[in-house]
């Protein structure tokens, strides 16, 4: 076993002992499982698979392993269950529109950096939805 913490700028996201964490790094996903090499690397936007079978949307960030511990520090981490679905669509729908008509370079960016967050969050509510229908 792990025992595994996500921290954001507001809250412990999660504490909890594990069996393994794969995440999204800047040099691909990665997975750490008990007795790990010790590992200090970046994490990139996109969903942590935790076993036993949980997932979350994080942002960018950092995990750190010595194989009995993990830390990850993000700046965002969503539960399935804190992703509404119908304001993630508006979301990604008002981010298209604005994408498309922006009048600068730097709104252009904002809106595609909400389209990112937006998808992901999407197909972390897919991941949910397949697990249940499995069940």
């Amino acid at each position: 076993m792990l025992h595994l913490k996500i921290i954001t700028p507001q809250k412990i996201a999660l504490e909890d002992d594990v069996i393994a964490v794969t995440a999204p790094s800047t040099q691909g996903e990665i997975t750490i499982l008990p007795r790990h090499v010790n590992l200090f690397t970046q994490l990139v936007e996109g969903i942590i698979k935790i076993k036993p079978e949980k997932y979350l949307a994080i942002g960018g960030g950092y995990l750190e392993t010595d194989g009995e511990e993990i830390n990850i520090l993000v700046s965002r981490a969503y539960g399935q269950n804190e992703i509404d679905s119908e304001q993630t669509q508006k979301a990604i729908e008002e981010a298209k529109k604005i994408v498309t008509s922006a009048k600068d370079e730097n709104e252009r960016k904002q809106a595609m950096k909400l389209l990112h967050r937006s998808f992901i969050d999407m197909k972390l509510l897919k991941k949910r939805k397949h697990i249940q229908s499995s069940v």
